[in-house]
Formats: C-alpha cells, sequence, structure tokens
C-alpha cells in the first residue's frame, strides 16, 4: 500500500509540474507574440524606416535557443541519451548534404516571410496588419493537402470559409488617409502581408513534411536544432540584404532621429529581438508538454489579441468593418482548432488500442515511447511558430 501511494504522489506531483510547463509556455506565447507585434510597430512609427531590420529583428536572437535547449537538457537527462542515439542513427540515414540543403531552403523561405512581413508593419495599422496574417491558416491547410494529405472537413472548410470573408473585408476599409500613407503603400503593404502569410502556410507545411519524410524524427532537439540552423541561415540572408541595400549606412542616423530617444531606439530593438525568441520557446515547449494541437489553438487565440492592444496604444481605429473581421477571425480559429482536437483525440483513441503502448502523460513519458508509437505521433501537423507568424 506504501509503494502504492508512493507512486501516486509521485505521478501527481509530475503532472503538477507538467501543468505547470504548459501554464508558462502558454503565458509566453500568448504575451511574446503580441508584445513583439507592437515592438515591431512602434519601431517603425517613432522614426524606424529599415525593412530589412525590421525584418532581422525577428530572427537574430536566435542564440537564446542555445541556452534553452542547454538548461531543458541538464533538467531531462534520459533524453540525453536518446538524443544521442537517434542523433547517431540520423547521421547513418541522411547525407549532409541533405540536411544543408533542407536548413538553408527553409531558412531562406524564413527570411523572404519576414522581409515582407516588414512591408506590412511599416505601411499598414497594427490591427489590421495582425488580422492579414490569421489568413495564414487558410494557407496552411491548402498547402497541406498537396504536401501531406491534409483532409478538408466541414469544420476546415467552415474555417477557411470564415478567414478568407475575415481578410476580404479589410480591402474594403478605407484605412490609408488613418494610416498616413498614400493609397499605393498601404496596397503595397496590404499584398506583402498576404504574401507572407502565403509564404508562412507554405513554411509550416514543409516543415511537417521535413519531419516525417526526411528527418524522420519528432523529438525535442530534432525540432530545436532545425529551428536554431534554419535560423542562422535566415539571419545571414538578411544580413546579406542589410549591407548590400545600403540600409546599413542610416541605421546611426535613424537612432539619433528617433523619436524617443537613442536609448530607447536600442531598447526596442532588443527587445523586440528578445521577444520574438521567447515566443519561439513558448512554441516549442508547448509542443513537447502537450501537443502541436494544442500549440496551435493557443497561437490562433493570441492573434485576435494584437488589434486590441493596438487600439490602446497605437489608437488604432476600430470600425464595424474590422470588429466583423475579428469576429470571423476568432470563430474561424476556433473551428480550426476543434477539428485538430477532434484528429488528436481519434490518434490517441487509436494508440490506446495498441498493446503495451501507454499514452504519454508527462514529457518523461515521452521518452519512452517506441518507434511504433513515434511513427503515430509523427502525423501529427506539428505547426511550429517558431518562425514568427506575424513578424
Amino acid at each position: 500500500m506504501d509503494g502504492e501511494s508512493s507512486s501516486s504522489s509521485v505521478a501527481i506531483s509530475k503532472n503538477r509540474k507538467r501543468w505547470f510547463h504548459i501554464f508558462l509556455y502558454s503565458f509566453f506565447v500568448l504575451s511574446c507574440q503580441a508584445t513583439s507585434t507592437i515592438l515591431g510597430r512602434l519601431y517603425y512609427q517613432n522614426g524606424g524606416k529599415s525593412k530589412w531590420m525590421g525584418s532581422l529583428l525577428t530572427i537574430i536572437g536566435f542564440p537564446v535557443l542555445v541556452l534553452f535547449r542547454f538548461f531543458s537538457t541538464i533538467t531531462q537527462q534520459p533524453q540525453t541519451t536518446t538524443t544521442a542515439t537517434t542523433n547517431t542513427n540520423f547521421r547513418n540515414l541522411s547525407s549532409f548534404t541533405t540536411i544543408g540543403s533542407v536548413y538553408i531552403g527553409i531558412g531562406l523561405l524564413v527570411s523572404a516571410t519576414c522581409y515582407l512581413s516588414s512591408f506590412g508593419l511599416l505601411y499598414l495599422p497594427v490591427s489590421t496588419f495582425s488580422l492579414i496574417c490569421a489568413s495564414q491558416l487558410v494557407f496552411t491547410a491548402f498547402f497541406s493537402y498537396i504536401l501531406n494529405s491534409q483532409k478538408f472537413t466541414p469544420y476546415i472548410v467552415n474555417s477557411l470559409f470564415l478567414l478568407i470573408i475575415s481578410s476580404t473585408l479589410l480591402v474594403f476599409n478605407n484605412e490609408s488617409q488613418t494610416a498616413k500613407v498614400s493609397k499605393a503603400k498601404y496596397a503595397i503593404g496590404f499584398l506583402c502581408t498576404v504574401a507572407a502569410s502565403v509564404t508562412n502556410g507554405l513554411l509550416l507545411s514543409l516543415v511537417q513534411l521535413i519531419l516525417r519524410k526526411v528527418l524522420k524524427r519528432n523529438t525535442f532537439s530534432t525540432v530545436t536544432e532545425m529551428v536554431f540552423y534554419q535560423s542562422i541561415v535566415a539571419t545571414c540572408a538578411l544580413l546579406v540584404g542589410l549591407f548590400a541595400s545600403g540600409e546599413w549606412k542610416t541605421l546611426a542616423g535613424e537612432m539619433k532621429s528617433y523619436k524617443l530617444g537613442e536609448v530607447s531606439y536600442v531598447m526596442t530593438l532588443v527587445f523586440t529581438a528578445i521577444t520574438w525568441q521567447v515566443y519561439t520557446i513558448g512554441l516549442v515547449g508547448l509542443i513537447f508538454e502537450s501537443s502541436s494541437v494544442f500549440c496551435n489553438a493557443i497561437s490562433a487565440v493570441g492573434l485576435p489579441i494584437v488589434p486590441i492592444l493596438a487600439v490602446v496604444v497605437f489608437h488604432d481605429k476600430m470600425d464595424g468593418i474590422k470588429v466583423i473581421s475579428i469576429i470571423l477571425a476568432i470563430w474561424g480559429f476556433l473551428s480550426f482548432a476543434y477539428q485538430h482536437y477532434l484528429d488528436d483525440k481519434d490518434l490517441k483513441k487509436n494508440l490506446e488500442g495498441v498493446p503495451n503502448l501507454p499514452l504519454p502523460v508527462s514529457s518523461q513519458d515521452k521518452d519512452d515511447r517506441d518507434k511504433k508509437q513515434q511513427a503515430a505521433n509523427s502525423e501529427r501537423s506539428i505547426e511550429i511558430g517558431m518562425i514568427p507568424k506575424s513578424s
């Protein structure tokens, strides 16, 4: 009896710790997604003009991931052995050229997404920018249908329809005068934000495909390494763009003329970079403490927060069209997340029918999965925001 009581208390303690981690990572995602977007707009609104610098801020904080992985490895020692073993097997199965090509390709796509998003933050009100970014779920579903055999269920179709209508309504919202930019620049910002949503949707689908077909693993170290290396490539690409365009020459003058002062200029850049990486850490943590479905749902819930904060911070105009757009976007998110909840529930039922394959209840339990359960879990929709979703 004492043994059963002791094991029960240990299980309860582990479960509480796991839910504390889930709460903490959810807070990272919700708070930093909104904060980083607001800070990105603050940079442009107070005198920042460099689109390359704005793009670089979303990626350049990636060294934070090294510290995150280091401390995670210390607290999860059993995973070190598993990671070392899988790394050895991976090297035997895949060539360095293949992996390098994957990281370079994904990194360049990340840099293109960040650069396109910078036009949106420069020319659009941040509330409009955030609502347009919501359309990335439409493109994610479309590319997942092509690349990952995503099924279009009634809930998915309903979600796509609502999100398309939500973004389309913004076309008829004449905000160019309120945003203090010409109609041409407003149109450029709108189109570039839509293009960024397209590339981001493609990126998420490719990441899922790569983890399932190329890397063939869904472990903590695999995802962390993938984000780290693709961030290096994206950072190098954006730095080349910054120096090749000549914008680096204007940064000193930009800092001196910044409306909030030179110190505020530096602090804005630093905190923007840090918050984007904390957001990334939150996404990675949610995937491995819970599931990619829950991670996607939390990230989706965070997007409508940005337009509300934009009204308070930047006094963005919140007219009837934008309110309807927000409502439709939230409705579409809930429909999308509910379908993934149903898919995850069906997956768990299938796994429960397999003998000797208990479902994981904590991060340490995941280390004890056998190959059959890993293959089943790899079919999940792994939509990671480690790459900035609305940078």
